[in-house]
């Protein structure tokens, strides 16, 4: 049986288990419980904040208790290999699985699951042709006041600045976030921008798909909708959650099993829990989001992995500005 361990836990050598530690927490227990039941590997699992998991990671060294790392956004997968985290994975199963654009060129780490970041609205408040279809209108000052975002701390608006930046260049991004600064209120976590919008504080927000996603499933009356970002010219925003192998793993065989499981056999298991749409494309999406939102929609191919090399500049341009 998987075990949930809290910080500091985790520690010693146990045979054949499988030790994991994961920035991502909704569902994921549920996949190591079925990848024991396939395999007869044991697993057990910590969980906590990326940043937190990445630094102890780096400060155990050798010692590490972690074989695979877990993690949410390119950003962290990215600066996890900077750190030197991770060992690369040889891998003809996830070659197979993972669209090249979705993993890093070195095969440090693999993506899993695809979060889409785009607009929402609420559909009491506004018609589909009224609502704007590209991040870009969003800046535009007929949307003053009517705007909800997430804040700069947050990863996920981290890397949607990060391809703004290299969609548009530089001046581009900084016009756009001026323009979100001045029109938007910017708010702790996608929950509450969802939130917002439904009780029409303002009529249009941005959010990743799967937390409207898990909001229509307990409330499907919400009036809230989506529409797919610039579908007109590189498609919406994607970002992953993905994972790898760590670079002093004591069992670096079992965690590219688990890994291959998750990218094969347990995709639908991890993705389906969050409503996520999968990495694999051979995989197919879970109803809810396949009836409420649809699969076919333009993605923008931009490498996860040069999301995550942009992301600092991201951070800089919206201390720039002044973005919250």
């Amino acid at each position: 049986m998987s075990v949930a361990l809290a910080l500091g836990a985790c520690s010693g050598d146990d045979g054949d288990t499988l030790k994991v530690y994961s920035g991502r927490h909704y569902g994921i227990e549920t996949a190591f419980e079925k990848f024991t039941e396939d395999t007869g590997i044991e697993v057990e699992f910590l969980t906590g904040n990326d940043g937190e998991l990445r630094e102890r990671i780096a400060s155990e060294g050798e010692n590490t208790d972690a074989d695979a790392y877990i993690t949410v956004d390119a950003g962290n997968l990215v600066q996890a290999t900077q750190d030197g985290l991770f060992q690369p994975i040889d891998s003809p199963v996830l070659d197979a699985a993972i669209p090249a654009e979705l993993r890093d060129p070195d095969e440090n780490w693999f993506g899993l699951t695809i979060r889409a970041r785009t607009i929402i609205y609420n559909s009491d408040l506004l018609s589909e042709d009224e609502v704007p279809t590209t991040y870009e209108e969003l800046a535009e000052p007929e949307w003053k006041g009517r705007l909800c975002l997430r804040n700069s701390l947050n990863g996920y608006q981290q890397s949607l600045v990060a391809s703004l930046i290299a969609e548009d260049g530089e001046d581009g991004a900084r016009d756009v976030l001026q323009g979100w600064k001045d029109n938007a209120e910017i708010l702790a976590n996608d929950v509450v921008i969802i939130e917002s919008v439904a009780d029409g504080l303002c009529e249009v927000g941005i959010t990743n798909h799967y937390y409207l996603g898990r909001a229509l499933e307990e409330n499907p009356d919400l009036p809230v909708d989506l529409v797919w970002a610039n579908q007109a010219d590189r498609g919406v925003h994607v970002n992953i959650s993905g994972g790898g192998v760590t670079k002093y793993s004591r069992h670096p065989e079992m965690a590219q099993e688990f890994l291959e499981w998750l990218a094969t056999d347990g995709q639908g298991i991890l993705v389906d829990s969050n409503h996520e749409y999968p990495a694999n494309p051979s995989v197919p999406a879970e109803p809810l989001i396949t009836e409420e939102f649809g699969t076919d929609f333009k993605r923008d191919d931009l490498g996860a992995d040069e999301l995550g090399r942009l992301n600092p500049d991201a951070i800089r341009l919206m201390d720039d500005v002044g973005y919250g």
